[in-house]
């Protein structure tokens, strides 16, 4: 009788711990998942696609040397590039105030396909002058430190960008006239003191011109 007593309860505890050891492993899976969400969940945030962003638009850009700069500027408008500028290809740094007086000779960038917010560029003269061979942009003269540059065939303007700023610089016409020098792009160096590759600390410059028509003497 006691040996059956003692079976039953042997089996009683048995199936108490199986029961206990079941629930733990059960309790323990679910905290591990609870404790890592992420695991099984995808939170990289989207990248973006490359087709999404704007096609940059282009447009024909016709051939407008040889125009009028204002029809040029109005065929590049009406082509669809709004970016335009233009310079003084003589090289004498002149202003293009009225554009009706100025006509293209050189464009950069050439005629073809290009973005429309490209920047087109007309390198220009007076109506009555003629398209030099190249397009001078910027002819400023530049010398080594402490000496003074070579200014001789530049427009008197061009010249005084040469040289620094506060430095004292005299124009005399030498074409024996007298003229006051008021437009300086207007006029040529024929010679300047100090010489070019001269030490030069400051000291005052002179620049005798004449008009660009006119011969030196």
């Amino acid at each position: 009788m006691r040996l059956r007593i003692r079976a039953v309860a042997a089996a009683t505890v048995a199936a108490v711990l199986v029961g206990t050891g079941g629930c733990t492993e059960d309790t323990a899976s679910e905290g591990t998942k609870d404790a890592n969400p992420s695991a099984t969940e995808d939170t990289t945030a989207p990248g973006k696609d490359p087709a999404d962003e704007p096609a940059t638009e282009t447009a024909e850009l016709p051939d407008l040397t040889g125009k009028g700069l204002q029809v040029a500027q109005d065929a590049a408008q009406a082509a669809g590039f709004h970016v335009l500028t233009s310079h003084d290809s003589a090289g004498r740094d002149r202003k293009q105030a009225f554009d009706r007086n100025w006509k293209v000779c050189f464009q950069t960038p050439a005629a073809g396909e290009h973005p429309t917010d490209i920047e087109v560029d007309f390198g220009t003269v007076k109506l009555e002058e003629d398209c030099p061979a190249q397009d001078v942009k910027d002819s400023a003269p530049e010398a080594t430190e402490g000496t003074m540059p070579d200014v001789v065939g530049e427009s008197a303007n061009v010249a005084r960008d040469a040289l620094p700023d506060n430095a004292s610089i005299t124009v005399n016409d030498v074409s024996g006239e007298d003229r006051a020098v008021l437009m300086e792009s207007n006029w040529q160096v024929c010679s300047q003191e100090p010489a070019a590759g001269a030490p030069f600390a400051g000291e005052p410059v002179t620049l005798s011109v004449v008009k660009f028509e006119e011969s030196c003497p």
